[in-house]
């Protein structure tokens, strides 16, 4: 299933069940209101939600009317707690070894990489985030992310991944972290869901001109079941916990002349600055400044977006808080 969540004047929005095709919603009212009271019961409230959602695909649900992304909260507003991994090797390299480093790190330096974040406030797909002018650098990390059910202390991998509810894009800017409008159930990936990964490609572009087309599968070295075990290493986690991959990244190759090429791109500025230093001795990509725009989108086999794409706007410290409201 697809779920969103409408901006109502709350602070947790109101929970809608979406299309297949992002086309069509219908309020999830007359079964739970907002989407952390569907996670705190979901053996119960998800078949409902499922029956909503399949009588809404068939065009049978009565009270349906057009999505607008545009009037989406993050899909969980706030959220219990927001942690992400560096789970693709590549970006862990770049962006945490003072842009220098190629080689991947060695794979149990992954068992402690968790980083966590405020989870009180989530900013939608489409609002702009204010940047301060104070010559700091400001880079934005685009990647993929999950809610999750209630998970045990000291489960497995395998037990961990059981506890993924819904799957969402991420995009965070600074200390600031936006959602796609829609979080889908992992059965909705279809075969793209293997062993904890999603085998698709990310689309992110800046100011209108691709920077990143990555496949989300191959590189993934920490897959979210691993992710998920080590956040609950020695406590419970508890339903309506968000975690993320950190900012994708796929391999390069060295060509001919034995410089290393980044066919795919990179989804955040630092691993391309990285990139600049290793061919040319220096960085040339500058920094987010204010007036830049990213776009995070994912597209499935059919070449439809899966869960609606985020618009980042960066703009003064004084333009009024949107609040979704573009």
């Amino acid at each position: 299933m697809k779920l969103a969540t409408y901006l109502d004047g709350s602070r947790d929005g109101q929970l809608v069940v979406v299309s297949r095709d992002l086309s069509m919603a219908h309020y999830a009212a007359g079964i739970v209101n907002h989407l952390q009271q569907a996670l705190d019961d979901w053996n119960y409230v998800s078949p409902q939600l499922q029956g909503l959602y399949e009588a809404l695909n068939q065009g049978k649900a009565k009270h349906a009317f057009a999505f607008d992304p545009r009037r989406c909260m993050a899909p969980l507003p706030r959220a219990c707690l927001w942690a992400k991994g560096f789970a693709y090797s590549f970006a862990y390299s770049f962006a945490y070894s003072n842009e220098t480093t190629l080689a991947p790190p060695p794979p149990h330096t992954f068992r402690h990489t968790l980083q966590y974040g405020p989870s009180d406030f989530f900013w939608g797909p489409f609002e702009d985030m204010a940047f301060q002018a104070d010559g700091s650098e400001l880079d934005f990390a685009a990647g993929l992310a999950v809610i999750t059910g209630d998970i045990p202390p000291a489960t497995s991998a395998a037990q961990a991944l059981e506890g993924v509810r819904l799957v969402m894009l991420v995009n965070e800017v600074g200390a600031a972290t936006a959602f796609s409008p829609v979080a889908v159930s992992p059965d909705e990936l279809g075969a793209a869901w293997q062993q904890g990964r999603v085998n698709l490609t990310l689309q992110t572009t800046l100011n209108g001109r691709k920077f990143g087309l990555c496949d989300t599968g191959p590189d993934m070295r920490v897959h979210f079941g691993e992710l998920l075990a080590q956040l609950a290493a020695h406590r419970p986690v508890r339903a309506g916990a968000v975690v993320g991959t950190g900012a994708v990244a796929n391999s390069g190759f060295t060509d001919a002349q034995g410089r290393i090429q980044w066919p795919k791109g990179h989804h955040c500025i630092a691993d391309k600055r990285a990139a600049e230093t290793q061919q040319d001795g220096q960085p040339t990509t500058p920094f987010l400044k204010g007036g830049d725009s990213v776009v995070v989108d994912m597209k499935d086999v059919h070449g439809q977006s899966l869960f609606g794409a985020i618009e980042t706007r960066l703009v003064a410290p004084n333009q009024s808080f949107n609040a979704g409201q573009k």
